[in-house]
């Protein structure tokens, strides 16, 4: 049956009123003129504006410093979360637990924080904005691995205890090697939702130098500017490129035959059946 062609346009609307005010602020990065809303003509000289703002530049190195220890953190701790959920526990309790600060609102998950610093009285700073971006990245980071993890062969973990290895041997030679990808793929999810995280940040900073997203509102309070749009030009790069890596690594390893534990290998299986049916034709030629 012949579909309407009225049927694309809900789905390309949709498309169009996402995408086009990105398309918009990219474009007019490259404004020439002082307005952000009108186009003068063609220029990179605001890409050059945002080496030689210093405030700029600080948040810039801060931000990179919360994501990649908050990355570091979330991943190890995510992954062995994922690990002791899929092969140690068959609770849907602590399966709703690991996911909460993914689902959880940010200003309560902020304020929850807050409130706790507070309790232990913690010094704020980057070290706070570093662990509460590391306690919610966690439950993505556990969510992808374990996603992996649910495709990976168990039975070469269990041919692995057979042999008399433990279950730390096991799980470095065995386990993470087969979990790789979908631990990139987790690591750059967290590093990118710490690079542009705003709410939780703000609340937890205290008065230490800012990160990006917390620079960029001060500047967004007097008004948007090209050298703005520049600047959320060079985040949208990063952040599609880190998302379209990671998606690309979760496909790694689909295309590989799948064959239930302990069952034949079904290439050696091909390869026997052609082995033998080469042999019947050879023998009906003689």
């Amino acid at each position: 049956m012949r579909r309407s062609k009225l049927l694309y346009v809900p789905f390309w609307a949709t498309y169009l009123f996402l995408y086009l005010p990105i398309v918009v602020l990219v474009v007019m990065s490259f404004n020439s003129g002082s307005s952000a809303y009108t186009y003068e003509g063609f220029s990179l000289k605001w890409y050059g504006a945002l080496a030689e703002d210093q405030r700029i530049m600080t948040g810039v190195v801060n931000t990179l410093v919360v994501a990649a220890g908050s990355t570091v953190i979330a991943t190890v701790l995510g992954t062995l979360l994922a690990v002791g959920l899929a092969r140690h526990t068959r609770s849907k309790a602590l399966d709703a637990l690991a996911l909460m600060p993914a689902v959880l609102p940010d200003l309560v998950l902020a304020i929850g924080l807050l409130m706790f610093y507070s309790l232990i009285q913690m010094t704020l700073g980057l070290q706070s904005v570093m662990l509460s971006h590391a306690l919610f990245s966690m439950a993505f980071v556990a969510a992808v691995v374990r996603t992996r993890l649910s495709g990976a062969d168990s039975s070469l973990e269990e041919a692995s205890r057979d042999l008399g290895a433990g279950p730390v041997v096991t799980f470095l030679k065995i386990t993470l090697p087969q979990l790789t990808p979908g631990i990139v793929a987790g690591a750059l999810l967290a590093f990118t939702l710490s690079l542009d995280e705003f709410v939780i940040a703000f609340f937890t900073i205290g008065n230490a130098e800012p990160t990006l997203p917390i620079v960029i509102y001060s500047m967004i309070r007097f008004g948007v500017t090209p050298k703005i749009n520049a600047l959320a030009a060079i985040l949208l790069l990063v952040s599609f490129t880190a998302v379209i890596a990671g998606q690309r690594l979760t496909k790694i390893g689909e295309r590989e035959p799948k064959r239930t534990p302990g069952g034949p290998r079904v290439d050696l299986q091909v390869q026997g059946e052609a082995d033998s049916t080469s042999k019947r034709v050879s023998r009906a030629q003689d």
